[in-house]
């Protein structure tokens, strides 16, 4: 699967709901580290966090990836995404964030996503307190600490 078509379905499985499709485009032992909800290992969890997590307090998504480069084992991607949030405080409002995703590929599919995003605005969108969104950014930012060695640089 060539690169633009493997993120249009990649988007479009999310969009229509569909984990068990989305969660094909990862390797067997394929890993997800979602910004909020953290890590989903295997194509099982995978397709659960699309499915359950995702759709549980959200509706009507739309993802676009822009400007992809790779060079057959890395894949980056700008994107933007978007919900109709159905938490109280988004009052039913669109709630959307920008970011970049990093994908780690292997047999044309997907080994290891990982996103950078600026998830505060949308937190702040959906209408939660700031001291909400700052514990939320805080728990981020520990798991930024953690990161991998090969990114350890960044700081």
């Amino acid at each position: 699967m060539d690169v633009q078509a493997l993120l249009r379905e990649f988007c479009a499985a999310v969009e229509r709901r569909d984990g068990k499709a989305f969660a094909g485009l990862f390797t067997e032992d394929g890993v997800y580290h979602d910004v909020f909800y953290g890590a989903f290992e295997g194509r099982q969890k995978i397709a659960e966090m699309i499915d359950d997590w995702f759709h549980r307090t959200a509706r009507d998504f739309r993802w676009e990836m822009f400007r992809p480069v790779s060079d057959g084992r890395t894949l980056y991607a700008y994107y933007t995404f978007s919900y109709v949030s159905t938490l109280p405080e988004a009052k039913g409002r669109r709630v959307g964030f920008d970011g970049v995703s990093v994908m780690t590929l292997r047999d044309g599919r997907i080994a290891e996503y990982r996103e950078v995003a600026n998830a505060g605005v949308g937190l702040l969108e959906i209408g939660f307190a700031p001291e909400r969104v700052a514990k939320i950014l805080l728990k981020e930012a520990a798991r930024f600490k953690a990161r991998p060695e090969w990114a350890r640089h960044l700081v």
